[in-house]
This record gives C-alpha cells, structure tokens and sequence, in this order.
C-alpha cells in the first residue's frame, strides 16, 4: 500500500479494519519522514589537520671580517682604557673573532737603502733590482717574544715564539695609501712617527712550528716583460693579514703599554695568522703565503 491509496472502508470485519488502520498509521509515520540524501547520510566534519610548523631558530650571521680601521679603532679604545687604568670585568668580544686586515707600504717610494740592519722589522717595503728591471718586496716579522711589552702581560711563559707586523699611520682607517704629500719647500726628510699599533702572530709552547718564519722575510719579485724598466708604483702595495684574534693570558685580545701619561701607548694585538699575501694597488694578489 502506497501513501496514496485510500484507506480501507467500514464495510470489512472489526479484524480486518484493525489490522488495516494498523498498517495504515505505519505507511503514514513513514510519510512523514524525509528520505535522508546520500550526501546528508555520508557527510562527516572534517577538521582540517594541522601542521606543526617547524622549529626554526634564528641562526645569526656571522660577524663581517675585522677590517684595518676596526683594528686602528679598536687599538685606540684598548689605549684610552689602559691609560685610565681601567680594567675591564667582561669578556672581551673581540677574541676569536676573523680579520682582514690590508696594510699600504711603500706609498712614498722605495725602502731607504742606507737603513740599518732589523730597522724595518715588522715593516713592509720594496726595493729596486738592478737597471729597474725588478721590484723586491719584503718584510720581515720582528721577533717580539722578549718585547717589555710582552713580557709585563705575562705572554713570554704562554708562547713560544712572537712575529710581530706594524701598522703604520694607525690615524689612517683606510687601507689605501694617504693622498696628502709632504710639503714641497721643505728640504729635510721628516722621521716617521715611533709605531704604536701591531699584529703579533703568536706560537704557543709545544705547538706545531708550521708557519713559522724564523727569521725569514716573506719575499716576492716583481719582473718587467721584454727587459724593460718597471715604473715607480703611483699607489704603493699592500700587504694583507688574515686570521683570527687571539686573546692574552689577561682574556683581552690588545693590551697596551707606554712609559708614561704623555706619552701615545703602544697597543699589539694578539693573532693567528692564516694567510699572508702582497696586492697591488688595485687588490690583485701579488702572492701569498699560508701555514703548510
């Protein structure tokens, strides 16, 4: 029976009728109620999962390479610390830290050939060969390992050996030759300045001795092509350093001595050398020298 058809009438058996109207009020529930849509019967919620974000934490960069004028600067600051005669509590962020430092020599000419022996230790220069036909550049570290200097700061028992190399013109944050020139009218040769600022490479005790250079000069020739004279540098070389500071028994990576108040402090800085090279004015490498 659909829900459509007609009821059955009164004109049947009091049995017939009850089963009728029983069948009847089950076919009209079932009137009443929707057929469920197959979307409403197989619909579900679905909460959309969620991703779990990596843990990335914020790696610093690494800190730029020291350069010349951080190192002049630094010098500077290490001085008017010492001549206070404060003495720093914290650890001092410089030790470890990368330098590339670039040293202009020969700005003013050829080294002068009546100087006197281990009077330029410690400087670069260059020198003309025969007929101008080569150019040598050389320098020879100072040996520092009995400076006062070091010897005050406690170094001498921790290290074994001390190359030093000034820097000159520490007034001079740049790494490229000073453009002010000596005044014309003057007939004499001005001294140049006592050095006050300085690279130690050290070598502790028992350490490996590569790298060392024991007295020796880094060395480099310079040849004209075809026999021809070589022309005077307009902008001298450089000579670059580069390593890593390292620190003094005293944790600081500069220390600084001076005979008296009036007197500019001379600050070395304490350094592993990695790599040592000659430029030329435009920054090609020349040659270079690494430990091994």
């Amino acid at each position: 029976m659909s829900c459509s058809e007609p009821l059955p009438n009164a004109g049947h058996s009091a049995a017939t009728v009850a089963v009728a109207l029983s069948i009847a009020a089950l076919l009209l529930a079932g009137c009443d109620r929707k057929t469920p849509t197959p979307a409403q019967v197989n619909a579900q919620t679905e909460t959309p999962a969620t991703i779990a974000e990596p843990d990335v934490k914020a790696v610093s960069a690494r800190p730029p390479a020291l350069t010349r004028g951080d190192l002049v600067s630094a010098a500077g600051q290490a001085a008017s610390t010492y001549v206070e005669g404060k003495s720093p509590t914290t650890a001092d962020p410089l030790v470890g830290r990368s330098f590339a430092v670039r040293v202009p020599f020969g700005c003013s000419g050829p080294t002068p050939s009546e100087a006197s022996q281990g009077e330029h230790d410690g400087l670069a220069g260059w020198s003309w060969g025969v007929g101008r036909k080569t150019i040598q550049l050389s320098m020879t570290p100072g040996d520092w390992v009995g400076s006062a200097l070091l010897a005050k700061t406690g170094a001498a028992d921790k290290w074994e050996a001390v190359e030093g190399f000034w820097i000159p013109r520490p007034w001079l944050a740049s790494e490229t030759c000073p453009t002010v020139q000596a005044d014309p009218l003057r007939t004499d040769t001005l001294p140049a300045s006592p050095q006050t600022v300085g690279v130690a490479a050290i070598f502790e005790t028992d350490s490996s001795r590569v790298g060392r250079r024991n007295g020796r000069a880094y060395e480099f020739t310079l040849r004209a092509e075809n026999g021809e004279q070589l022309q005077a540098p307009k902008d001298g070389y450089r000579m670059l350093l580069e390593g890593r500071l390292a620190s003094f028994p005293s944790g600081r990576a500069i220390e600084c001595r001076a005979p008296g108040p009036d007197q500019r402090p001379v600050c070395i800085v304490a350094a592993q050398l990695e790599r040592v090279a000659y430029e030329d004015a435009s920054g090609g490498t020349l040659s270079e020298w690494r430990p091994g």
